[in-house]
């Protein structure tokens, strides 16, 4: 059978059972979790740290009505961070690189904060497909212009998350194909294309935890729009 580059973003399976599965659940197994002990330790306290300082970042262009959601996009947040992290180790799988389940995780949230805004305020989230001073004739334009970008939001949060990290391993799986190609005969070449997958390397580890944190900081600012 021949395989493609992108047979790597297929989800693997042992004995028909899917690994996304376990590839979800390694997030909360790797972190540790509270005791009842007055002192923690190091790892615990430096986990507690980073959490609060992830949650008030997200939080600050949300107004206090909107930090009640803190807990799910802190949540959200660990979740895709370590999920793509974990995803750039040799002989793993990223469930991320999967356009469903970046669907899964985008459609819900945004519907949630569109069905917010429409029970607590109405009118001003209506308001939001008409800009204030249309001309009469651009009116029914604009508000079918509006419609479709609003429900764009949640298509656009999920392909650029996949796009991006589908783009990042593609490459890493090119240039180091490369780097084994030329080491047999073209060894100065080699290490020049290694040390470009080393710097492709890091960039990737940038991108996947920027990507993380522009997913959830848009849906920040989709709730900020309706509460």
């Amino acid at each position: 059978m021949n395989l493609t580059f992108f047979d790597q973003f297929m989800s693997p399976q042992i004995l028909g059972i899917p690994l996304t599965i376990l590839a979800l659940l390694t997030p909360s197994i790797i972190f540790p979790t509270l005791s009842n002990r007055w002192l923690t330790n190091r790892l615990s306290t430096l986990q507690t740290w980073m959490t609060n300082s992830l949650t008030k970042q997200l939080m600050l262009p949300v107004n206090k009505t909107g930090h009640k959601w803190s807990i799910i996009l802190t949540t959200l947040m660990i979740l895709l961070l370590v999920t793509n992290l974990l995803g750039l180790l040799p002989y793993t799988f990223t469930p991320t690189t999967q356009l469903s389940m970046n669907m899964g995780l985008a459609i819900p949230m945004w519907l949630a904060t569109v069905l917010t805004g429409l029970r607590n305020q109405t009118t001003v989230s209506l308001g939001h497909l008409l800009p204030e001073g249309t001309p009469t004739l651009l009116i029914p334009a604009l508000i079918v212009i509006e419609t479709i970008s609003l429900f764009i939001r949640p298509v656009a949060l999920g392909v650029r998350l996949t796009a991006n990290l589908t783009a990042g391993h593609l490459l890493i799986q090119l240039i180091s194909t490369a780097v084994l190609a030329l080491l047999p005969t073209m060894a100065a070449l080699s290490l020049l294309t290694g040390i470009i997958l080393l710097l492709l390397t890091i960039l990737e580890l940038a991108v996947a935890m920027i990507q993380a944190y522009v997913f959830v900081l848009l849906l920040c600012l989709y709730l900020q729009e309706n509460i």
